[in-house]
């Protein structure tokens, strides 16, 4: 099986968010599964000068927007099994951002283009081609319109997956012609039309083959209107070629037994070493050092899709009534940030608030909570709640997207599930299922059942690789 992944991102060249860590561990996952995948890049200006210097230039020409022509390279690089190409083009890539510049519909274009147009330069054709997310979505549109005819192309199939539906690639309809260079009549037949403009993603959905996302439960949920973002009745049209396959996580990078940046590396035959990460975690941040007090953290985007509205109305009170410490890392919305500064004020003797992102510190926080809030209005899949389990950290979380198919309320009764849930985005049912976790906190026995479930989970990208090869081949069968 051939796959050439296709995205806007992946670790360690290039990261904004979640889908670079699912790019740069999913290919190395089904490459270990047997699959030949093969992952494809822009060459940022801003990947690290140590993968920069690795790279082999294999390509130089021209491709056309529009009615212009312009430069293209291709670079290549092998990391860690999985061979990346990266497609060069310093006008377009080499900036301080990868994106939110007023050229982003021309830039991701030509990505796009320039994805199918260098295949022969690859010398690989593969069976699949996997886009992801709005940037590449345009990679489905081109390869239906601009290789018809061609039975080197005809015989590729395409996925294409959803990270998150939200950021849609929408741009004014004018670039049809000036940017895309394709015929009106994909914007007149609504294939690309989005509220009088154009829509990439869209675009990739209607001419994608098959459809992912990033959870089962998301899978359901973007079918209905609060979810849809305005594509629900599309994506119920393309409901018996909608796949939901839960995220992973890379339990090489995440792993309590061997993390260089956590005080004690230990797993739960030694779990009690996990409160020594948190002592030295308490005495990091200025917080009473006490093993037995019970440490909740929020390591998050401070935006209000990740339930910060619900934070802000209830851990006030959830302090005034409850012995526990709470840590924030994170940065986001102003009114957010603010709103955290003036909770540490008023609880300065239980509350630590970091705006700022530091991986070291948010490995260290995973290690040394004991809770894990993540209280989202949605999420398609989410990361903190799998980083956490892999750590013991029991999540607190509400009941939607891949929060739900991850975290599995526990029941005392048989002593199952990993964590604890709530079903509405409701502050006082957030207030609730967090007082269950501090009571069972409060059993010791129970806690450590919960603990053992948590690191006990599988959430590695073993089982969702194998899904996807499964409907590779599904896809290719299909020729």
């Amino acid at each position: 099986m051939k796959v050439l992944y296709v995205a806007a991102e992946a670790v360690p060249f290039a990261k904004t968010g979640g889908l670079a860590d699912v790019a740069g561990s999913l290919p190395k996952a089904l490459v270990e599964a047997g699959a030949d995948v093969r992952v494809i890049l822009p060459k940022y200006g801003k990947i690290p000068e140590e993968y920069r210097n690795q790279m082999r230039h294999i390509y130089e020409g021209e491709i056309p927007v529009s009615w212009r022509k312009k430069y293209v390279g291709l670079d290549t690089l092998d990391y860690q099994g999985v061979t990346y190409y990266f497609i060069d083009n310093e006008e377009y890539f080499r900036r301080e951002g990868f994106y939110g510049y007023g050229d982003d519909a021309e830039r991701f274009s030509f990505f796009c283009r320039a994805v199918l147009n260098l295949l022969p330069a690859m010398d690989f054709w593969p069976d699949v081609i996997h886009t992801n997310d709005w940037h590449a979505g345009l990679v489905n549109v081109f390869l239906k319109l601009e290789h018809e005819g061609d039975a080197r192309y005809e015989k590729i199939r395409t996925l294409y997956t959803i990270h998150n539906l939200k950021y849609q690639g929408v741009f004014p309809k004018d670039v049809m012609g000036d940017v895309l260079g394709l015929d009106w009549k994909y914007f007149n037949n609504g294939d690309l039309e989005f509220y009088d403009a154009v829509n990439f993603m869209k675009g990739g959905l209607v001419y994608a083959d098959y459809i992912s996302t990033v959870s089962k439960t998301y899978a359901q949920e973007i079918q209905y209107p609060y979810f849809g973002e305005h594509l629900d009745g599309l994506l119920r049209s393309r409901k018996d070629t909608l796949f939901g396959i839960v995220n992973g996580i890379d339990y090489e990078r995440y792993d309590p037994r061997t993390d260089p940046y956590i005080f004690e590396t230990y797993d739960y035959a030694s779990v009690d070493r996990k409160l020594d990460n948190k002592t030295e975690l308490q005495k990091l941040l200025g917080l009473e050092i006490n093993r037995r007090k019970p440490v909740v953290s929020l390591v998050s985007r401070l935006v209000e899709p990740k339930g910060m509205d619900l934070i802000v109305r209830m851990m006030d009170e959830i302090l005034q009534h409850e012995d526990i410490q709470f840590i924030v890392l994170g940065t986001g919305e102003k009114r957010y940030e603010d709103w955290f500064k003036g909770l540490a004020w008023r609880f300065p003797r239980n509350v630590s608030v970091n705006i700022r992102f530091s991986n070291r510190l948010a490995q260290r926080i995973y290690a040394g909570s004991d809770i894990f809030l993540m209280p989202s209005n949605y999420e398609p899949c989410g990361i903190g709640q799998l980083i956490a389990l892999r750590y013991g950290t029991i999540p607190v979380v509400r009941e939607t997207g891949g929060l739900k198919d991850t975290v599995i309320p526990y029941d005392k009764k048989n002593n199952t599930g990993n964590g604890f849930l709530f079903k509405n985005y409701n502050a006082h049912e957030m207030m609730y299922a967090l007082k269950r976790a501090l009571t069972t906190f409060n059993n010791l026995n129970a806690w450590y059942r919960v603990v053992e479930n948590a690191m006990h989970s599988d959430y590695s990208w073993k089982k969702s690789a194998r899904e996807y090869l499964d409907l590779y081949e599904k896809l290719a069968a299909e020729k």
